[in-house]
C-alpha cells in the first residue's frame, strides 16, 4: 500500500461515522436492478469497497444473494457489519485481493475504484474479470474526466484518481469484458462514469439484454405493478407487453 492508498485508508477511518451519518445516497436504483437482474438466485457477489454497507450490500443482500464485502478501512467495516450482519467482511485493500478463479457471479464496486491511483486500474480490472465465473457480471463507477487530486472530503484529507471515460472503457475491454451498457450519473452534486459489463463474448445476449433495459423504462411508466416481478419472470412480462404493444 503506498503513501496515497494509506491517504485514503486513515482517511475513512477518520470519517467513519459522519460518512455514516451524513453521505449522500446517490439514486442507482436502475443500475443495482439491471445488475440484478442478470444474477442467479443465491448468486455470490463481491462488494469491493463495501464502506458501512448501506445501501447497496444491503440491497444485495436483501435481494437473496450470499455477499461478501471488502474494504481496507476497519472502522467502515465496523459499521458495516452492524448494518448488514447478513453479509461477510473482510478487511482489505482491494489490489491485493486473491480470491480463486471463477468465484463469483456478480461483482460491484461502488465510489471505490476512483480511489485506487489509476495506473493500478488495468491489472485491478484483469484480476476482477479472473475471479469472476463465465458469464459473471460487474457494476462498477469509475471518473467522468481524467483526474488526479488530493483534497478535503468531508472534513478529512482524500485522494482520488481517475483515467478519462474513453480509456477506461478500453480498458474494460481490454481485460477481457463485453458491455452492456456505460453511461454518466449525476448525483449529490457529483457526476461518475458507470459501466456494466460481462465476463465472456457473447455479443447477442448482450444486445438482447440492452433493448431488454431499453424497453423495461417504459414497462415501468405505463405498467401498474401490484406485485413483485424477478428475473425471467420479469423479462417476459415485458417481452410479452412490448409485443402486445407493437400489435
Amino acid at each position: 500500500m503506498n503513501d496515497k492508498e494509506e491517504l485514503v485508508r486513515k482517511g475513512y477511518d477518520t470519517l467513519s461515522e459522519k460518512f455514516q451519518k451524513n453521505r449522500p445516497i446517490f439514486d442507482i436504483g436502475k443500475e443495482l436492478e439491471a445488475f440484478r437482474t442478470l444474477l442467479p438466485k443465491n448468486a455470490k457477489v463481491l462488494d469491493l469497497g463495501c464502506g458501512t454497507g448501506i445501501p447497496r450490500t444491503k440491497f444485495l443482500v436483501d435481494s437473496g444473494f450470499n455477499v461478501t464485502g471488502i474494504d481496507f478501512s476497519e472502522k467502515m467495516l465496523k459499521y458495516a457489519r452492524k448494518n448488514v450482519p447478513e453479509a461477510t467482511f473482510i478487511q482489505q485493500d482491494m489490489t491485493t485481493i486473491d480470491f480463486q478463479e471463477n468465484t463469483f457471479d456478480g461483482l460491484i464496486a461502488c465510489y471505490s475504484i476512483i480511489h485506487v491511483p489509476r495506473e493500478k486500474h488495468s491489472l485491478l480490472l484483469k484480476t476482477i474479470h479472473t475471479i469472476l465465473k463465465p458469464g459473471g457480471v460487474m457494476l462498477i463507477s469509475l471518473g467522468s474526466k481524467e483526474w488526479e487530486r488530493t483534497d478535503d472530503f468531508l472534513g478529512t484529507n482524500m485522494f482520488w484518481s481517475h483515467y478519462n471515460p474513453k480509456k477506461s472503457l478500453q480498458m474494460i475491454k481490454d481485460a477481457g469484458f463485453q458491455i452492456i451498457f456505460d453511461r454518466m450519473i449525476v448525483g449529490g452534486g457529483e457526476k461518475h462514469y458507470w459501466i456494466l459489463a460481462k465476463k465472456g463474448n457473447n455479443d447477442l445476449s448482450n444486445r438482447f439484454f440492452q433493448i431488454y433495459l431499453e424497453l423495461r423504462e417504459d414497462f415501468e411508466k405505463q405498467v401498474d405493478l401490484d406485485f413483485n416481478f424477478s428475473g425471467i419472470t420479469y423479462a417476459i412480462s415485458i417481452v410479452f407487453w412490448s409485443n402486445a404493444r407493437i400489435r
